[in-house]
């Protein structure tokens, strides 16, 4: 299987839930549970699949450092995983082209991806930017599966 629909499909269910292994500065493999979805890449315009995540997450140093991403997604005996680089946008070191609205649309964008639901959106945005959370896209290099 190399369909990033299916992915897609996959994620779409029980909230995005997915595993999100990085590799650790020690080459251990760093395997954590997010909420993940598919979005349009805010840089690039490919379709990737992103999460928020704090901003003490040691796999965002991993990501950093230019750890490979690996997400996996099981749905009862079927799953699917997308490998590849990862890009992580945060508030505090924003790239060319995504000023701090940008940002917080995307941390909104990436919630609903993830089939995230809030009653006071305004909440939301105060307390992503309180936690300094950042934005983690996934290129899908490699997309592995079972039907």
């Amino acid at each position: 299987m190399n369909d990033i629909e299916t992915v897609k499909n996959h994620l779409a269910e029980e909230t995005g839930l997915a595993t999100v292994s990085t590799v650790q500065a020690d080459g251990r493999v760093l395997t954590t549970v997010v909420n993940c979805g598919m979005i349009e890449h805010p840089i690039t315009g490919d379709t990737c699949v992103a999460f928020v995540s704090g901003s003490n997450a040691a796999r965002l140093k991993h990501i950093e450092r230019g750890s490979q991403v690996t997400v996996s997604v099981r749905r009862g005996w079927v799953w699917s995983s997308v490998t590849g680089p990862a890009d992580l946008i945060k508030s505090e070191s924003l790239p060319e082209g995504i000023d701090s609205e940008k940002m917080r649309l995307l941390l909104r964008e990436v919630f609903h991806a993830a089939g995230g639901v809030h009653d006071d959106l305004e909440e939301y945005d105060k307390a992503m930017a309180a936690e300094k959370r950042a934005v983690v896209c996934v290129s899908p290099d490699r997309i592995l599966g079972n039907p």
